[in-house]
């Protein structure tokens, strides 16, 4: 039996958007469909960011802690910050050191009686301005170690961009639910398939749990520096 013998199949935005098109019962034949249509997809990439914990989003960084200044900045594209910890000897196989951070709530970082008291840091506040993401410590870091500042966290999903040779910035599990789900925005807005938006919300759903399911930690998992920490 002959067979490909390759793994890669994908889909670029054009392919997607045409396939959404033919599943809607319509045909693709203008740039404001297309145009329209990518606006869909961006929007339910941003829904997406709201289902929960998308594992592939997750990437690990560090900063460098500077004695003194409690509150550090991450980049833009950072959507939430899952845990975060505070190591010591940093690069030595011998004495590195991670201790995990306890997140607490604004209300708690609030009634701390001073916010100027310097130590080794035990306990964070995730400031979650809508430019950036920020990270306050408590205790400021003193200068008795060198110290650097790690976390995970979530990245934002990449916009679909213009190209229509773009392919989107999900694992290829995601493709289905991707399709049904434009499929479904594109019999809201055209009154002469919405017969179809139930059936199309159906299939989204189902399609949506399917790849939520096989993108899902199996086991009980805590995030730790170095791996997955296993009860």
């Amino acid at each position: 039996m002959a067979t490909s013998g390759t793994y890669a199949f994908t889909l670029d935005l054009t392919d997607m958007i045409e396939e959404s098109f033919e599943r809607a019962g319509l045909e693709l034949r203008s740039g404001y469909d297309y145009r329209t249509a990518r606006r869909s997809i961006d929007l339910l990439m941003l829904e997406w960011q709201n289902r929960g914990l998308n594992l592939w989003t997750i990437q690990e960084g560090t900063t460098s802690i500077t004695a003194g200044t409690s509150r550090y900045a991450l980049d833009g594209d950072i959507l939430d910050v899952i845990e975060v910890y505070v190591r010591t000897n940093s690069g030595d196989t011998g004495t590195q050191f991670d201790q995990m951070l306890t997140r607490v709530s604004i209300s708690a970082y609030a009634h701390l009686s001073n916010k100027l008291t310097q130590a080794k840091p035990l306990q964070f506040w995730l400031e979650k301005d809508p430019s950036a993401i920020a990270i306050n410590l408590w205790p400021v870091p003193d200068s008795a170690e060198t110290y650097t500042l790690g976390y995970y966290y979530m990245q934002r999903i990449e916009d679909s961009g213009s190209p229509g040779s773009n392919e989107m910035d999900l694992p290829s599990r995601y493709l289905p639910s991707l399709v049904s789900g434009l499929a479904y925005q594109l019999s809201l807005k055209r009154p002469e398939v919405s017969d179809r938006a139930p059936a199309l919300k159906a299939d989204y759903e189902e399609q949506w749990n399917l790849a939520a399911d096989a993108d899902r930690e199996k086991a009980a998992f805590q995030i730790t520096p170095g791996g997955y920490r296993f009860p």
